[in-house]
């Protein structure tokens, strides 16, 4: 679960500009905190499969908006997984 703090954090290291808080960085980005505290929550419990469920939904949003955001700015998409460290 993210906590207030941790989510501020989140969203000022990745905004766009100052009034942002909704950006497809700034989503994908929490999107990331939570698939990774779900992966962590996964291993200790195998058969979650109610959680597992919900990790797989997120993975999808993910990798929706990621999909949008290199159709419509190559750019922005390749800074961003540079920065979050997805893929390769």
């Amino acid at each position: 679960m993210l906590t207030k703090e941790k989510k501020t954090k989140i969203v000022t290291d990745h905004r766009v500009h100052p009034a942002d808080s909704g950006s497809v960085e700034v989503q994908v980005a929490l999107l990331s905190e939570r698939i990774t505290a779900l992966t962590k929550h996964m291993v200790a419990f195998k058969k979650d499969h109610s959680s597992h469920t919900g990790l797989m939904k997120i993975v999808s949003q993910r990798k929706r908006l990621l999909i949008y955001l290199k159709r419509e700015d190559p750019a922005r998409y390749e800074k961003l997984i540079q920065k979050l460290g997805l893929r390769k």
